[in-house]
């Protein structure tokens, strides 16, 4: 009898680890699908794109280099909409790290006066989407004169709450002791900070890098609101004007949509040793 159940719970676990593997397989396909597509559809010519749309088919006669020479050779702002990415990416993800780890922090390690009502409001606004503070904010900027530079696009999500939420689960687990053991040492708080939980915040730093990076180079409605000068547009809205009323550049879309892909490919893989392990350490500490 025991034979016989250990035999059927090894039956269902090979079950299970089987539609496990056929879930992952399918999620795998739909994930590399539209990135295979995109890929594919950057050979063709923007007048088939125009006429067949993105699809599989694959014409080695009609497939070619020539948006690739169009990308790097031709004459168009491409380049300087994603420097501009690149530099807003950059900014956002060092400022917000660096101020959400300072604020989340305090929240784990320092007991002060109004900090669960302050906690509670960082968690309330994990709940109101942008489209909500939008103008607020907009007129916020408006009235700082802020408006068509990059300051307005940065500062609104420099605290950035589901950043510091969890900077905050990440470190509360944090034994006093440590602190107390910097403070005795002489270390100041700063000192205390820099030298002893930065080193240990290494996987929250790069599970946080790499999503506030993806949500920094993605970022299109909040730039379309406060950037007015085309030199100034990063990829996401210059991409959007090589397709308007009076003609197209589906061309230079598509080759530079998948050139758009690989700063966060490089992302992820500059900090995907720490990846995995920060998601999972913020997620059940505390």
């Amino acid at each position: 009898m025991r034979e016989k159940n250990r035999a059927n719970l090894q039956g269902r676990r090979k079950a299970v680890s089987a539609a496990l593997v056929l879930l992952f397989a399918v999620l795998a396909l739909l994930i590399i699908l539209p990135i295979w597509v995109l890929f594919v559809a950057s050979f063709k010519p923007g007048s088939d794109l125009l006429q067949y749309g993105l699809n599989l088919d694959i014409r080695v006669s009609r497939m070619n280099l020539d948006n690739y020479v169009l990308l790097f050779a031709g004459q168009h702002e491409y380049w300087k909409w994603f420097f501009n990415s690149i530099c807003l990416t950059v900014v956002t993800v060092a400022g917000t790290l660096v101020v959400s780890s300072f604020v989340g922090y305090g929240f784990a390690a320092y007991e002060f006066k109004g900090k669960r009502v302050l906690f509670v409001v960082v968690l309330l606004i994990l709940s109101i989407p942008l489209e909500v503070v939008m103008l607020p904010l907009y007129k916020q900027m408006s009235a700082w004169k802020m408006m068509d530079s990059y300051a307005a696009v940065i500062l609104p999500f420099v605290a950035h709450a589901s950043t510091i939420f969890f900077f905050r689960q990440y470190l509360v687990s944090i034994p006093g002791s440590l602190l107390e053991a910097g403070r005795i040492d002489g270390a100041t708080e700063y000192g205390i900070f820099y030298k002893l939980i930065v080193p240990l915040m290494k996987p929250a730093f790069s599970a946080m890098a790499i999503l506030n990076g993806m949500n920094a180079w993605n970022n299109y409605l909040w730039p379309l609101l406060v950037i007015r000068s085309s030199e100034k547009y990063p990829l996401t809205l210059g991409l959007n004007t090589l397709i308007n009323p009076y003609g197209d550049n589906y061309s230079l879309l598509i080759v530079g949509s998948v050139f758009s892909v690989i700063p966060i490919f490089l992302l992820f893989v500059a900090f995907q040793k720490y990846f995995i392990e920060g998601m999972m350490a913020g997620a059940v500490k505390g």
